[in-house]
């Protein structure tokens, strides 16, 4: 199975200028993850895995979109059993003519 976790949105502190340490701006997650599924006492929570993710990135308040990804990457990969995993980060209102993404490869 593949999950798509796509255009998760909240507010959240993440950045190294010093006006993103004080305010909440606006960050899209998607996230995307085989995994194998072979009866119903196994599989996946998708809405726990959302509200983990938006857990994290609210109490950690990264500073790099890099150690972000690290962290929730390493979070996903030990606590559930999944393959080809993808995280792309996006701070969306960060610049005024674009939105600037950071995914793992």
């Amino acid at each position: 199975m593949k999950v798509l976790i796509e255009n998760l949105s909240f507010n959240c502190i993440i950045g190294i200028l010093d006006f993103e340490r004080v305010t909440h701006q606006k960050v899209n997650i998607n996230i995307v993850f085989d995994y194998d599924f072979k009866d119903k006492s196994y599989f996946i929570d998708y809405s726990k895995v959302v509200e983990q993710i938006e857990h994290i990135m609210i109490e950690n308040k990264f500073e790099l979109l890099e150690e972000a990804i690290t962290f929730i990457e390493n979070f996903l990969n030990s606590t559930y059993k999944i393959k080809n995993l993808h995280i792309k980060i996006s701070k969306p209102d960060i610049l005024s003519n674009c939105t600037v993404s950071l995914q793992n490869i």
